[in-house]
């Protein structure tokens, strides 16, 4: 018995040092991942959650992780990888995040309700932006977000070994499509409401032109405030299930943006 005991300590070590490799990915990630990285989100909750996900992830990718030995060198590069490629996956989604915030930024200021902010993430964002903000996490939770991220996070592994850097040219691509996708998908998530603002202040300088005694100020601010609102109402649905399809198809193929 004695003497298996040298051979446990070696085992213990080897599975204690890739599932800390594990956490720093997971715990990196974390900080910037939809809903469980949020600001409102306690600290003490996310690092549960991260050691949770390392739970997980860890007994899945543990064939993959480089053998023990490598050195300090072999060591501190394995922690760096492990480290860019959760900044990138992190990143990654929180760019849909950007794009809820950025869609109602659009919203409210083509609507004139770009002075109402909400104040639940760390810069101000309009009342629309947080509103779609909550609404698209909370569906994005219902539908299995969680079960989601432990998959990216095992599939990275696939595309981001352990132990090797990301190459630097092909992550910058990557990063430059994803932030393109992030407008695009932002536009079109506002696209509703611009587009009826572009309409309605058409129809309000036709009036003005044809009526200039009437003070079309104050009968349009109280109309576009309404018709957003009741707008908003309408679209919120469709525009919330749009993002989460486009979130769907990110978490399938994360690695399929190109510029």
């Amino acid at each position: 018995m004695n003497g298996l005991l040298p051979e446990f300590a070696d085992l213990g070590r080897e599975v204690f040092a890739a599932g800390f490799a594990v956490f720093l990915r997971v715990g990196t990630a974390m900080a910037l991942l939809p809903a469980v990285g949020e600001r409102s989100v306690p600290q003490r909750i996310r690092l549960v959650l991260a050691l949770a996900y390392t739970a997980v992830v860890a007994p899945a990718v543990i064939t993959a992780m480089p053998a023990a030995g490598a050195g300090v060198a072999g060591n501190v590069l394995l922690w760096a990888s492990e480290v860019a490629a959760g900044l990138a996956i992190g990143i990654g989604l929180r760019l849909f995040i950007i794009a809820l915030q950025v869609a109602g930024s659009m919203a409210a200021q083509a609507t004139s309700l770009a002075q109402l902010f909400g104040g639940e993430v760390a810069d101000p964002v309009p009342a629309i932006g947080q509103l779609l903000v909550i609404g698209g996490l909370a569906l994005a939770v219902t539908a299995g977000l969680h079960v989601r991220i432990a998959e990216l996070l095992i599939f990275s592994y696939e595309m981001m070994p352990p132990g090797r850097m990301p190459l630097a040219e092909a992550l910058t691509s990557w990063g430059v499509a994803g932030v393109t996708r992030m407008f695009s998908l932002a536009f079109s998530l506002a696209a509703p409401l611009v587009i009826a603002s572009l309409v309605y202040n058409i129809a309000l300088g036709a009036i003005n032109r044809a009526m200039p005694q009437l003070l079309v100020s104050f009968v349009g601010a109280p109309a576009i405030s309404a018709g957003t609102l009741i707008l908003l109402a309408l679209s919120a649905p469709f525009v919330l299930a749009a993002w989460l399809d486009a979130l769907g198809g990110f978490l399938a193929n994360p690695f399929s943006w190109t510029p």
